[in-house]
């Protein structure tokens, strides 16, 4: 089965036999009520602190590692996707959305500097 980063691209994927059996993995099931109040824990020990820098060092090491054209790359993957599951349609209807909210805003901004003036 091909990933998104290889459709198009035809490979023959051999699948091996594992040598051993693969040992249980460490922890609650991901999902679990367990797994969430194991999660609950470290939230209250380390505090949001804590994953903001974590969240950022990961950041940083794919930007070290991958370069501004991995993001490119992405991003575009994304879009075709978008495009192929949701139409044109889709870009039409956000681009709408975005204006009519846009032109909502300016004309709150201008309601509130006339109120503004009206009051000096």
């Amino acid at each position: 089965m091909a990933t998104r980063q290889q459709r198009g691209v035809e490979q023959a994927v051999a699948v091996q036999e594992p040598a051993e059996p693969q040992k249980r993995r460490r922890g609650p099931r991901a999902g679990s009520e367990n797994a969430r109040r194991g999660g609950m824990a470290v939230r209250e020990k380390y505090g949001p602190e804590f994953f903001a820098r974590i969240g950022s060092k990961g950041g940083k090491t794919v930007r070290e590692r991958r370069g501004p054209e991995f993001y490119a790359n992405i991003g575009r993957m994304g879009g075709q996707t978008t495009r192929e599951t949701l139409g044109i349609e889709h870009y039409e209807r956000i681009g709408r959305l975005g204006g009519l909210r846009a032109r909502r805003r300016e004309r709150e901004a201008a309601a509130a500097a006339a109120e503004t003036e009206t009051k000096s």
